[in-house]
């Protein structure tokens, strides 16, 4: 561990995970060509570290999950009782991430049936998962088992199973549930369920500490098995998760254009000056000065959309999260070569919106509570989700810049026509998004 401190100390996780994966990979290139047998034993003993990182990951699965997405439904029941402006600004939210989860459920599988790996590697890589029966042969419900299912008859024997989808339906009625309870009962449970959140969010930053020497460990075998083929996978997971994530940033433009009174030029000058935080920082928060202060100057001084909805955007919604862990489940069930029915399909799909709210402000931390959930759902081993980790520095900068993209979208769609500068107001017996003075 000393030397994994001194090589990669200084580094962020992604910086750190990447510099990892390639010394991982070219160790397993170098002991397949050189086979030796002092070099096998090396690598051997060196795969125990990779399987209990996963292990960790496993373990904090539930307690990270459950805390997190009921602590985001209270607070949104906090934002529906400052009245119809939070109403439909969280329904702009579930629009948008559903339009992008069923864009990347459609667009995504196709891509990655062209990415072949030699079956010997797959039936390699298959052989070292730790789940290899449940993986690869998952038992695929009929549509009336699918609905029954979504309600679970045990939800400790749901969550000890890894049914994430039930699980989340349990967590979210007993969320709602909760809001109904009198003041001092749901301020006790909100604050309990808070608590478990930050206290995972704590284990989750001592794992990604961990990340250089789990993904070296995992790498190494990785590489021995595929070779070279490896890279170029890996390569082409990222040119794809890039593209059609430019491709949803972009499709937030006419969409704009289309329910809102904001023109393509004018909502492109508006998210610029955000767009360019976002892709220097890499977070979501810091762009909030710079998406207030675009906001006022082509929106208008509206306390509502800067003071509650921006905000609100920044804080809760992620229109990057139906891309990037959709495509990274797609990616590894091509790389670990299995098949994922479309049944299957639908239910990452659910999985991912029901979780996008719930994505914690850490680097990597949706890898976490979003696409390990969704990997689960499926059958997929969790073993790959370093390939994820490693290689998320580059499409980070895509997925930060669509979400506030994103934010800026929602904050056109919610104006008040009225009040945006050289625009005339609402047509007569429209509705006004800020009402009377007071509403919010």
């Amino acid at each position: 561990m000393r030397l994994a401190s001194f090589a990669f100390g200084g580094r962020s996780p992604a910086v750190a995970g990447l510099v990892a994966l390639i010394l991982g990979l070219g160790a397993g290139v170098g002991i397949a060509a050189a086979r030796s047998g002092v070099l096998d034993g090396v690598a051997a003993a060196i795969e125990p570290l990779g399987a209990l990182w996963v292990n960790a990951i496993r373990m904090i699965l539930v307690p990270l999950v459950v805390s997190l997405l009921f602590t985001s439904v209270t607070s949104f029941s906090d934002a529906r009782a400052l009245g119809r402006l939070g109403a439909r600004t969280i329904a702009i939210f579930i629009a948008l991430l559903a339009g992008a989860a069923v864009f990347t459920a459609l667009v995504g599988p196709p891509l990655f049936e062209g990415m072949t790996i030699s079956s010997e590697a797959t039936a390699a890589l298959r052989a070292q998962m730790q789940e290899p029966a449940a993986a690869a042969t998952p038992e695929l419900p009929t549509l009336r088992g699918f609905i029954v299912g979504l309600v679970p008859t045990n939800p400790f024997r749901a969550a000890a199973d890894g049914a994430m989808l039930p699980l989340i339906v349990f967590t979210l009625l007993f969320a709602l549930a909760s809001t109904k309870l009198p003041d001092e009962g749901r301020t006790l449970v909100a604050g309990f369920f808070r608590a478990v959140g930050q206290a995972m969010l704590v284990i989750v930053e001592w794992i990604l500490r961990l990340t250089p020497a789990g993904v070296f460990a995992l790498a190494v075998g990785m590489g021995r098995d595929l070779g070279l083929a490896t890279a170029g996978a890996i390569g082409y997971y990222v040119v794809v998760l890039c593209a059609m994530l430019l491709a949803v940033m972009i499709g937030v433009y006419p969409v704009v254009a289309l329910f809102s009174r904001t023109s393509l030029p004018a909502f492109a000058r508006a998210c610029a000056p955000a767009q360019a935080v976002a892709a220097g920082t890499r977070s979501s928060l810091a762009t909030l000065p710079a998406l207030i202060e675009s906001a006022r100057r082509h929106f208008g001084d509206q306390p509502g959309l800067t003071g509650f909805v921006l905000p609100l955007a920044v804080s809760t919604f992620k229109l990057n999260t139906p891309v990037s862990d959709l495509v990274g489940p797609l990616f590894l069930a091509a790389l670990y070569g299995i098949h994922l029915a479309p049944a299957q399909i639908v239910v990452m799909t659910l999985v991912t919106i029901a979780m996008s709210f719930s994505n914690p402000g850490i680097p990597s931390g949706g890898l976490f509570v979003v696409t390990a959930p969704v990997m689960l759902s499926a059958g997929l081993p969790l073993d790959g989700i370093a390939l994820l980790i490693a290689a998320d520095s580059i499409p980070d900068v895509f997925a930060t810049v669509v979400n506030v993209t994103g934010d800026m979208g929602v904050a056109a769609m919610v104006a008040d026509p009225a009040q945006v500068p050289g625009r005339p107001g609402p047509l007569s017996g429209s509705p006004s998004v800020s009402g009377r003075k007071g509403q919010y």
